[in-house]
C-alpha cells in the first residue's frame, strides 16, 4: 500500500488526512482513487470498513464549488446510520476548505428543518431513497448541478426494493455526472444497474477469489435405506446458511421437505406441482433467508437468480455431467466460498465418518418472512416499511431484511428473533396513515 502523498492532492488536504490519521491508502483506496480522480464512472467491490468513503469523499470534495449554493454532490445510502456515518466523515475530510455545507436528508427527522436547511444551501447531500424523492417531490431539493452521484452498498439497496427510486433520483441529475457505485457483490442485477445508470464504468476489486468459483466438492459414499440420515448428518456437519437439495422426482422432493421439516429444519420444496404464485413466495422465501433448505428438481430449479447459497446437495445424482456442473454451480458465486456435496451408491467417494462426530444443529433459518396485504397500489415505497419498523415498532435495522414491494402485496424479511415483535407492531401501527394486515408466511 502507498501513501497519499503518492497522489497529486493538494497540500492542505494532504495535511487533513495526516491529522485525522490517514497516511496510508487501504486496497480499495489503492485501487479506486486514481481513477475516481480522472473523473470516471466506477463500480467498486468494497466491504463495510474498507475505507471507501475516503475513496469517493475526496474526488467529489475537490470538484465542489462553493460560489454556488445548490448540491453538487449527492450521496445515496439505504438507511438513515449509514447516510449519517458517511456525512460524519465527509465533514472530517472537508476541513481543508472553508464554507463546505453538508447536508444529510433521511427519515426521522422533520420535513420542515431539513427544507429550511436546503434553502439556505448545500453543497453535498447524503440522504436515503425514500426522503431524498420526498424533497424532489416537494421541489425542495434541486439537483441540476450534481457533478458526482454515490451509490453506496448497492446491493443493500437492490435487496430493500430502493432501486426503482434511486433511478428516479439519479434521472434528475445531469447526464454528465461522474457516478461512484460500491457494492459488495458484484451481482448480475448490479451489472444492469451500472448499465442504465453508468457510462462505460470501471470495474474495481481488491479480491481475486472472483475469478473462478470456488467449490468444495465432496462425494460421500451411502447405501440407499441410509441416504435420509446421511443428508441430515451432512446438514448437520456444514450447518448452512442456504442450500439446495436436488432430487429426481416431485414425489421425492415433497417427501424429502416433510422429513426434513420433521427433523426441525426450515425446508420448503421447489417442483412442477408449484402454480407461479407459490413458486414465487417460495423462492422469496429461500432468497430472502426466511428459509435454510430448498428441495428441488431441475427442471424447477432452472432459471434460478439467488446468488449466496452456501451449500448444494446432490441426494440423487443427474445422468449428465453437464446437469451436474449446473446444479453445483448454485453455489460459489459472488467471490464465497461454496461447498456441493453428492450423496452416491458407489465405493468410491470419500469417507464421511467424521459427521457423525459433529455436533447438531438446529437447522433454522435466521429470517422468517411478513406479509403486508398493501403494495404499489396503497403507495407503499421499501422506506415507509422501514421507517415503521424502525421508528414505530423499535426493529433494528440489522434486523430487516429483503423488502420486495408487489402491486398488492409486500414482503418483508424479518430476523427470527424480533419477527413476533415486528409482526405485532405492524398490525398495530400505521404505515403511511393507514393500518395494513400483516401475517406470517
Amino acid at each position: 500500500m502507498s501513501g497519499f502523498e503518492s497522489l497529486t492532492l493538494p497540500p492542505q488536504l494532504l495535511q487533513n488526512l495526516n491529522d485525522l490519521g490517514f497516511t496510508q491508502m487501504t486496497e480499495v483506496q489503492s485501487a479506486a482513487l486514481p481513477e475516481a480522480l480522472k473523473g470516471r464512472d466506477l463500480i467498486v467491490q468494497a466491504q463495510t470498513g474498507s475505507g471507501k468513503t475516503l475513496a469517493f469523499g475526496i474526488p467529489l470534495l475537490l470538484k465542489i464549488d462553493t460560489k454556488s449554493r445548490k448540491p453538487q454532490a449527492i450521496v445515496i445510502a439505504p438507511t438513515r446510520e449509514l447516510a449519517d456515518q458517511i456525512a460524519e466523515v465527509l465533514r472530517k475530510l472537508a476541513r481543508f476548505r472553508a464554507n463546505i455545507k453538508i447536508l444529510t436528508l433521511c427519515g426521522g427527522t422533520p420535513m420542515r428543518r431539513q427544507m429550511t436547511s436546503l434553502e439556505a444551501g448545500a453543497h453535498i447531500v447524503v440522504g436515503t431513497p425514500g426522503r431524498l424523492l420526498d424533497h424532489l417531490g416537494k421541489g425542495t431539493l434541486h439537483l441540476e448541478e450534481i457533478n458526482t452521484a454515490v451509490l453506496d452498498e448497492a446491493d443493500r439497496m437492490l435487496d430493500m426494493g430502493f432501486i426503482d427510486e434511486v433511478a428516479k433520483i439519479l434521472s434528475r441529475t445531469p447526464r454528465s455526472r461522474q457516478t461512484l457505485l460500491f457494492s459488495a457483490t458484484f451481482a448480475p442485477k448490479i451489472e444492469a444497474l451500472a448499465k442504465q445508470m453508468m457510462h462505460t464504468p470501471l470495474k474495481v476489486t481488491v479480491t481475486s477469489s472472483e475469478a473462478a468459483p470456488e467449490i468444495e466438492e465432496h462425494f460421500f459414499s451411502v447405501r440407499a435405506h441410509e441416504k435420509e440420515e446421511a443428508l441430515l448428518r451432512v446438514l448437520h456437519h456444514f450447518v448452512p446458511s442456504s442450500a439446495i437439495v436436488f432430487a429426481t422426482t416431485r414425489e421425492q422432493v415433497r417427501e424429502l421437505t416433510h422429513f426434513l421439516q420433521r427433523n426441525g429444519f426450515d425446508a420448503l420444496d421447489l417442483q412442477g406441482d408449484l402454480d407461479q404464485s407459490a413458486r414465487t413466495e417460495t423462492l422469496l422465501q429461500f432468497a430472502n433467508g426466511s428459509v435454510t433448505v430448498l428441495v428441488a428438481t431441475d427442471l424447477a430449479a432452472r432459471g434460478l437468480d439467488i446468488d449466496d447459497v452456501a451449500l448444494v446437495v446432490n441426494y440423487e445424482m443427474p445422468y449428465e455431467r453437464e446437469h451436474y456442473l449446473h446444479r453445483i454451480g448454485r453455489t460459489g458465486r459472488a467471490g464465497k466460498k461454496g461447498v456441493a456435496v453428492s450423496l452416491v451408491q458407489r465405493v468410491d467417494a470419500e469417507d464421511i465418518s467424521i459427521l457423525s462426530q459433529k455436533q447438531r444443529a438446529t437447522g433454522k433459518a435466521a429470517m422468517r418472512t411478513l406479509k403486508i396485504m398493501g403494495g404499489k397500489r396503497d403507495k407503499l415505497r421499501p422506506g415507509d416499511i422501514v421507517g415503521a419498523l424502525i421508528h414505530d415498532v423499535g426493529i433494528e435495522n440489522a434486523g430487516i431484511g429483503k423488502i420486495m414491494v408487489q402491486e398488492s402485496v409486500t414482503y418483508v424479511a424479518i430476523r427470527r428473533a424480533l419477527f413476533s415483535k415486528a409482526l405485532e407492531g405492524l398490525q398495530r401501527v400505521k404505515i403511511k396513515g393507514k393500518k395494513f394486515k400483516a401475517f406470517s408466511l
